[in-house]
C-alpha cells in the first residue's frame, strides 16, 4: 500500500517531501536576496526583493518546524508499532491531524491491501459510504474527550471505529468488523443440534447451548475436545465430555476467515458399532431430496410436519408451493451451488390445515452423488410473515381466477377460430361471405390477445423464448415507442456498452416495454422526458427488495424512468394487481402493469417500482443473463424446419377432449388431412378404447385439464403398454403450468390453445415424422 510500511517496524526516511520543499524555498530565497547585487537594480527594487527574500526565509523556517513535527509523529508511530499494535489482530492505523497515514499494523496491510491511497478516508471507502464525515465526527470528539468510538451499520455488516488522541497531535485508529467476530454466531444458540465454531489454529471460538449441554463445560481447543485429530467430517469421532467419552457423528461446514462450524450428533452404543447415525431421531424436521425434486427420505418429524405417512413416489413440488418461481429452478441452482443460502417461506399442500414452513436447502455429497437436504421449520405462528403472505395470497387468488377465466375462454376461442378456418377452406376471396369470415377470424385473434394478458398475469401463458440482446430489441421498437409518446414527450435511450444476452419471448418483452412507456407518458400530461437505461449488473451478494430476494449472479437491468406525477406510497403496493388503475374510467383497464409483472416473473426475472410523489417514477426490471450457448438454442429450429418440409401421411390419432366443440373441430381438421381419428370425451373412455390389443394408435392428442383423470395421468398409464406412441398435449394453460412436480412424458409436445387448423395438423405431422 502506498504510504504504508509493510515491515513490522516502520523505517523512517532520511529525506522526506518536507525536506525537498524546504530546500526549494531556501534556494529561491537566496536567489531573490542576491539578485539586486548581481544585476545592479535600483534601490527601491532592491528593498522590495530583500523583503520578499526575508519572507521566504520565514516561510522556510515555518516549514522546517512543521517537518520536524511530522517526523516526531512518525517516530512515535514507529515506536508504538514496535511496542504492541503491530501484533494486534485488530486493524490499526496511526494518522496525523489531516488523516494522513503514518503507520499501519500487519492486520491493516492485509485487510486493505488493494487500497492505493495514503489517507485513512480513502482507505476506508471500501467499507463506508462517506468515511470523511464519520472520521471528522469521531476525531472532533477525541480532541475533547481524548477518545471516541462509534458502531456503524453498513450493507456488509457492522463496523466499529475507535480513535485515541496521542501526544504530538497524532491519532490511533482501530477498525473492527463485528460481523467477522465469533459473537456473531450467538443466533446459533437457538439451534437444537450441538455446534461449535473453530478457528484456523483449532481454538474453539464459540459453543452453542446444545454443545455446552453435551460437553458439560467450556473448552478452548479441539485437542481437549476430541481424543484424536484431525476431526473427520462425515464420520464417527470420539469426543471427551465431562461425563466421559461419547461417540458423535461430525459434520463440518467451512466459513470465511479460516473458521469452520462443527455439528455433532450423539450416537448410542448400537448405532456407533453399526457406524450409522440415528437420522430418524434427529430433533429437527428434514427431507432428503434428489436434484430433480424426488423425495428420497424424510425423518419422523418431517413426515409429521408435512402431514404424510410415507415419502415414497413424491416430489417436493407436490408437498409445498408458493416459491414464486419454478421449483425445479431452485433445486437445480442449489445443486449447482448457484443459489443464495437464504431460507424460503413456502406453504404446505396439506388439506387438513394451513401450514407455512421455512425451508433451508443445503447441498451435500453422499457416496459421490449430489443430494439436497431441506431443513423445515414450522413458521405458521411467526407474526413477521403476516404482511408478506396477505399480499401473496391475494395475488395468487386473483391469478387463479384470471387463469381459470382465460382457460375457459381459450376453449371457446379454439372452437370459434377453428370452425372459421373450416369455413374459409370452402370459400374463396370472391365469395360474398369471405369478408365476414375474415372479420370473425380477426376478432377471435383480438380476443385471444386479451385473454393472453390474463394468462400473463397468472404466469400460465406459453412463452416462445429466444436469445435476445436488449439493445437490439429496443432499437427495433424505438420507432413505435416514439409514435406512442407523442410530440410533448422526449424518449431517451442509454445503453451499457458491454451488454449480455438474455433468454426471453421477444413479443412479450416488447409488450412489457410498451406498457411501461405508455404509463410513463400518461403520467406526464404536460410533457417531459422518458428515459430507458440498460445495464449489465453483477450481484456479488443477494439483493433484498420489497420482500423479494434477487439471487447473486449476472443480470441485465432495464430501467424506465419518467418525470411525472408519481405514485403515492399507499397505492404503490397495488400497482401490479390486475384491474387496479389510478386513471379515470375509460382511460385504462388496469391490466398493463399486471401483464408486465406476470411476463417478467415467468421469464425468471424481477420487477420493482420506485416513486416519489410529484417527482417521477422508475420501474427496474432484472433479467437473468442467458447461460445457454447459441448453438444449443439454434439446434431445435433446424430440426423443426426439416420436419415441416415433409408431406402429410396416414396415421391413427386418438383424440381426447372434453369440450365437444373443440373435439368436433379437431377431428374434422385431422380427417381432412388423411388421418384416421378415434374420439374420446374423457380419459376413462380413452383407456377403455385402448383395451383392444389389436388396435394400433400412432398419436395421442389429448387435453390436459379434464374432469376426472387429467391428460398426463392417463397418458402415463397408456404408455405402459404402448411405449412408442407419440403424444400431443393441448391446453388453455401454458406448458409449465401443469404437472410441474411430475416427470415429463416421453415423446410428447405441447400445443397451446387457441390453435388454428394448420397448427394442429402440422404438430401431429411433426410427431409422426
Amino acid at each position: 500500500m502506498n504510504g504504508r510500511h509493510a515491515s513490522p517496524v516502520p523505517q523512517l526516511r532520511v529525506y522526506t517531501p518536507e525536506h525537498v520543499r524546504l530546500a526549494a524555498v531556501l534556494v529561491l530565497s537566496a536567489m531573490v536576496i542576491t539578485a539586486p547585487w548581481l544585476f545592479k537594480t535600483p534601490d527601491w527594487i532592491t528593498r522590495g526583493l530583500v523583503a520578499v527574500g526575508l519572507t521566504l526565509v520565514a516561510v522556510a523556517l515555518l516549514m522546517l518546524v512543521q517537518a520536524r513535527t511530522r517526523l516526531r509523529a512518525r517516530a512515535m508511530a514507529a515506536a508504538l508499532l514496535t511496542g504492541f499494535i503491530d501484533k494486534d489482530a485488530t486493524v490499526t492505523f496511526v494518522c496525523d491531524d489531516d488523516g494522513m497515514i503514518h503507520a499501519s499494523n500487519g492486520a491493516a496491510i492485509k485487510r486493505f491491501a488493494d487500497a492505493e491511497t495514503e489517507t485513512l478516508a480513502g482507505t476506508l471507502r471500501s467499507i463506508l459510504a462517506n468515511p470523511s464525515a464519520v472520521l471528522f465526527r469521531l476525531q472532533s470528539r477525541a480532541r475533547v474527550d481524548g477518545s471516541a468510538r462509534e458502531d456503524i451499520v453498513t450493507r456488509r455488516g457492522h463496523v466499529r471505529l475507535a480513535v485515541h488522541q496521542m501526544q504530538g497531535g497524532s491519532f490511533l485508529w482501530r477498525v473492527e468488523e463485528i460481523s467477522d467476530r465469533p459473537t456473531a454466531s450467538r443466533g446459533a444458540d437457538a439451534v437444537p443440534i450441538p455446534m461449535v465454531t473453530v478457528g484456523r489454529t483449532g481454538a474453539v471460538l464459540f459453543m452453542n447451548e446444545a454443545a455446552r449441554s453435551l460437553i458439560g463445560e467450556r473448552v478452548k481447543s479441539t485437542d481437549r475436545l476430541f481424543t484424536s485429530l484431525p476431526v473427520l467430517s462425515g464420520q464417527i469421532n470420539t469426543m471427551s465430555t465431562k461425563t466421559g467419552l461419547v461417540e458423535v457423528l461430525v459434520c463440518e461446514k467451512n466459513r470465511s476467515q479460516g473458521r469452520s462450524e462443527l455439528y455433532f450428533l450423539q450416537l448410542d452404543a448400537s448405532e456407533a458399532s453399526a457406524g450409522k447415525a440415528p437420522l430418524e431421531s434427529l430433533p429437527v424436521p428434514f427431507v432428503k431430496v434428489d436434484p430433480d425434486g424426488t423425495v428420497l427420505s424424510a425423518n419422523k418429524l418431517g413426515k409429521h410436519l408435512l402431514g404424510i405417512s410415507s415419502s415414497a413416489n413424491l416430489k417436493l413440488g407436490q408437498l409445498m408451493d408458493g416459491l414464486g418461481r419454478p421449483m425445479a429452478d431452485w433445486l437445480r441452482d442449489t445443486a449447482g451451488g448457484q443459489a443464495s443460502h437464504k431460507s424460503e417461506f413456502l406453504r404446505l399442500t396439506r388439506r387438513d390445515k394451513e401450514v407455512f414452513v421455512q425451508v433451508t436447502l443445503t447441498r451435500v455429497i453422499e457416496e459421490g452423488e449430489t443430494v439436497l437436504i431441506a431443513v423445515l421449520n414450522d413458521a405458521t405462528e411467526l407474526k413477521t410473515l403476516e404482511a408478506q403472505f396477505v399480499q401473496s395470497q391475494k395475488m395468487q387468488a386473483i391469478g387463479q381466477l384470471a387463469g381459470g377465466v382465460a382457460h375457459d375462454f381459450n376453449n371457446l376461442l379454439t372452437a370459434i377460430s377453428g370452425h372459421c378456418d373450416l369455413l374459409l377452406l370452402r370459400h374463396d376471396q370472391g365469395d360474398q361471405d369471405f369478408g365476414d369470415l375474415i372479420q370473425i377470424h380477426e376478432n377471435a385473434n383480438r380476443a385471444a390477445a386479451l385473454v393472453s394478458q390474463l394468462l400473463a398475469f397468472s404466469r400460465k401463458q406459453t412463452l416462445q423464448p429466444e436469445v435476445l440482446d436488449v439493445r437490439d430489441t429496443l432499437s427495433d421498437l424505438t420507432h413505435l415507442l416514439n409514435r406512442l409518446v407523442g410530440e410533448k414527450v422526449t424518449l431517451t435511450l442509454s445503453h451499457d456498452p458491454v451488454m449480455r444476452s438474455i433468454r426471453a419471448d421477444k413479443r412479450q418483452l416488447e409488450q412489457v416495454l410498451m406498457n411501461l412507456v405508455v404509463n410513463a407518458r400518461d403520467a406526464m400530461p404536460q410533457g417531459g422526458e422518458i428515459r430507458i437505461e440498460t445495464e449489465a449488473v453483477v450481484l456479488d451478494e443477494p439483493l433484498e427488495r420489497n420482500r423479494a430476494v434477487v439471487p447473486a449472479g449476472d443480470w441485465v437491468t432495464v430501467k424506465v424512468s419518467d418525470e411525472g406525477v408519481g405514485i403515492s406510497p399507499d397505492k404503490l403496493q397495488k400497482v401490479f394487481e390486475p384491474f387496479y388503475t389510478t386513471k379515470r374510467t375509460g382511460e385504462g383497464t388496469g391490466l398493463g402493469l399486471s401483464t408486465a409483472y406476470g411476463i417478467v416473473k415467468q421469464t425468471g426475472g424481477y420487477i420493482f417500482v420506485d416513486s416519489i410523489k410529484d417527482q417521477g417514477t422508475q420501474f427496474t426490471l432484472f433479467f437473468p443473463v442467458n447461460s445457454q450457448s447459441e448453438a444449443e438454442v439454434a439446434a431445435p429450429v433446424t430440426t423443426t424446419a426439416k420436419a415441416i418440409a415433409a408431406q402429410h401421411g396416414e396415421g391413427v390419432v386418438l383424440l381426447v377432449e372434453d369440450e365437444a366443440p373443440v373435439r368436433a373441430f379437431a377431428s374434422r381438421a385431422l380427417r381432412m388431412r388423411g388421418y384416421t381419428v378415434l374420439e374420446a370425451e374423457s380419459a376413462e373412455d380413452a383407456l377403455r378404447t385402448l383395451e383392444d390389443p389389436g388396435l394400433t394408435v400412432d398419436v395421442f392428442v389429448t387435453d390436459v385439464v379434464m374432469p376426472g383423470m387429467d391428460g398426463p395421468t392417463w397418458v402415463r398409464e397408456a404408455l405402459k403398454t404402448r411405449p412408442d406412441t407419440r403424444v400431443v398435449f393441448v391446453s388453455g394453460y401454458s406448458e409449465g403450468a401443469f404437472g410441474e412436480a411430475e416427470p415429463s412424458v416421453p415423446n410428447s409436445v405441447f400445443l397451446p390453445k387457441p390453435f388454428s387448423l394448420n397448427q394442429l395438423t402440422e404438430t401431429v405431422h411433426e410427431q409422426l415424422h
